[in-house]
């Protein structure tokens, strides 16, 4: 090799470039591997269901005009919470049924204001197919017994008990940035995947949340 060669050779940028590329290329497969792992599970748990939630969207008009058609493939059958009795139950223990899932407190008013409208909607639409799933989240030992409490005061007749005096189920709609404050409302297909989610109170027990509600159940 001619000393002009060699000295070419030790120029050339080709290998360092290769390295760099080489580098680049196991950094940014890193880079996936880590955000694939990171995400959370509900995200990945159910299909996109971009027409489903987009009827519900065309639906939700008026007194349910804040209702948001989302289907993005939020799922919610591992969420676990308690029956009256105290014993643990999940959203998939509802499998089969369209849900209206509305989270409450007993302490929260606009959450109080909304139950007679959901009771009423509950009597009117609940089957094997459809129920209005309302979720306690009032904290501590005593929670369960507040709700307990409240419901029977309001004498609703269609409104069952079911809490969860953790928060946890209500720290994952946060985590999820799903929800920020009560009450909240999701709306459910049969497998417990997310179609549309509700910030706040509704009137439901107006032609306008019927409307929201035969729709879910005609999907």
């Amino acid at each position: 090799m001619t000393e002009s060669n060699a000295r070419t050779q030790e120029k050339s940028p080709l290998p360092r470039l290769i390295l760099t590329l080489g580098l680049a290329i196991v950094a940014v497969g890193i880079s996936v591997w880590v955000f694939l792992s990171n995400a959370a599970p509900s995200a990945r748990e159910c299909p996109v269901q971009t027409e489903a939630a987009g009827k519900l969207d065309a639906a939700a008009v008026g007194e349910l005009a804040a209702l948001l058609g989302t289907g993005e493939g939020r799922g919610y059958r591992s969420l676990t919470f308690k029956k009256a009795d105290g014993t643990d139950t999940s959203i998939s223990a509802f499998s089969g049924k369209r849900l209206l899932v509305n989270f409450w407190a007993s302490w929260c008013v606009p959450c109080r204001e909304e139950m007679p409208a959901l009771d009423a909607i509950a009597g009117k639409y609940n089957s094997d197919t459809f129920m209005v799933l309302p979720i306690n989240l009032d904290m501590g030992e005593g929670g369960l017994t507040k709700a307990q409490e409240f419901l029977a005061e309001g004498a609703y007749q269609n409104l069952p008990l079911y809490a969860d005096n953790t928060f946890a189920a209500f720290e994952r709609l946060k985590t999820d940035a799903v929800a920020i404050g009560l009450p909240v409302t999701l709306l459910l297909d049969e497998m417990g995947c997310e179609l549309a989610v509700l910030p706040g109170p509704a009137e439901w027990a107006t032609p306008d949340g019927e409307a929201v509600v035969e729709a879910l159940i005609g999907l």
